[in-house]
């Protein structure tokens, strides 16, 4: 077995994240208690009772996930299980790295804070927007963004799975690319709730303020390899994975790519560690065979367990 751990972005939020992991596992309830005390608020209560408007900002959407996807990696690796390989959507490559030994849970929950705070601030809400366009491929796609532009960004942000992708850019331009998908083909293309056009050239800002803070953040080469997001390659180095931090802000996020990049090195094996089954989802729709498998909870703790040691899948 070539076992990967995959770690959720943004969008897997939820009021109760972890909460039930750290109330049965010490492991899981210091990462929180970590958080609390490194970002000078109760990022846990956040995570644990809401209230779901404060979730959903972004600056706190970003260290919430990360605290709540870590704990769950903890409680697995007290357990004794490690994985061969780390991949992470978006924000989750933090996560990933932390688990992968090249980030301090501490500078990454710092860091991501602040990564929110700058793309929030990176574009006047309501001046951009995303959009979900679904079962259309992404040539398709990149025509109607290119048609829809007249001047404005619009581009696919995350290309997740086969017939699953988001667009990104000025809400003008999104709604007249969404307009160019349905006429297109596409089964259904909508606007997301969310605060701010993520992984696109209006984040550009955003990522010129990230660069100066990663220049200085301690990195570590990851002790497991990443396949990282903005590229889909491996990367085995801490120049790679700064470099790759850096751009992932206003690249798009390759995650089919990433999966097919991981079932090339001969992982048969995919755990999502952390809130929601979302990317579990979309790696079930990019590399039919592959085994997937989740931890969020005990229960599902539990039942990787048994899995991971031959009791089914």
């Amino acid at each position: 077995m070539s076992l990967a751990f995959l770690f959720p972005g943004q969008g897997s939020q939820q009021v109760g994240m972890g909460r039930a992991l750290a109330e049965a596992f010490p492991e899981a309830r210091a990462v929180f208690e970590e958080a609390d005390r490194t970002l000078g608020f109760p990022v846990s209560r956040l995570c644990f009772e809401g209230p779901e408007a404060d979730l959903q900002l972004t600056a706190n959407t970003q260290p919430a996930i990360l605290a709540a996807s870590v704990a769950a990696w903890r409680a697995l690796h007290a357990r004794g299980v490690r994985p061969d390989w780390v991949a992470g959507h978006s924000l989750g490559e933090y996560s990933a790295l932390v688990a992968a030994g090249s980030l301090g849970l501490a500078d990454a929950l710092a860091t991501v804070r602040r990564r929110g705070e700058y793309m929030q601030e990176a574009v006047p809400v309501g001046e951009g927007a995303m959009a979900a366009i679904l079962a259309l491929e992404l040539p398709a796609v990149e025509q109607a963004c290119r048609e829809a532009a007249r001047g404005e960004v619009v581009a696919p942000a995350n290309v997740n799975s086969p017939g699953q992708i988001v667009i990104a850019g000025h809400a003008a331009a999104v709604d007249r690319a969404v307009e160019a998908c349905r006429a297109a083909g596409s089964r259904r293309a909508m606007r997301l709730p969310v605060s701010a056009p993520f992984h696109c050239a209006l984040m550009m800002p955003a990522q010129e303020r990230l660069a100066k803070d990663l220049a200085v953040l301690p990195i570590r080469d990851p002790g497991v390899p990443l396949v990282n997001n903005v590229d889909a390659r491996v990367v085995r180095t801490a120049t790679e994975v700064r470099d790759g931090l850096v751009r992932q802000v206003s690249g798009s996020v390759l995650w089919r790519l990433s999966v097919e990049a991981l079932v090339a090195q001969g992982v048969d094996t995919m755990v999502e560690v952390g809130p929601g089954r979302v990317l579990s989802g979309l790696v079930r729709k990019t590399a039919e065979g592959v085994r997937t498998l989740s931890v969020e909870d005990p229960a599902s703790l539990e039942k990787t367990l048994a899995a991971l040691a031959g009791g089914g899948k």
